[in-house]
């Protein structure tokens, strides 16, 4: 019984231990992470030129922030 016990519990360790020390597809997922905050960043600039109030209050800020910088305003 103890030795049944024991290879059980070996088996879950190294069972364990095996997961936890596969990487493979962590790099996909980054991929997959960094396209995401690239199309949400397009869509939120799309959406912004579009013409809405967002839109129109971010560029009259992007517009005075380039005029502060170019000393225009």
């Amino acid at each position: 019984m103890k030795e049944k016990l024991n290879d059980l519990s070996l088996q879950m360790v190294t069972s364990m231990k095996t997961a936890v020390d596969n990487e493979r597809g962590s790099q996909t997922l980054e991929w997959i992470g960094i396209a995401a905050v690239i199309v949400i960043v397009v869509g939120v600039v799309s959406q912004a030129f579009s013409g809405g109030d967002f839109g129109t209050t971010l560029v009259e800020k992007f517009n005075g922030f380039i005029g502060k910088i170019g000393g225009g305003e």
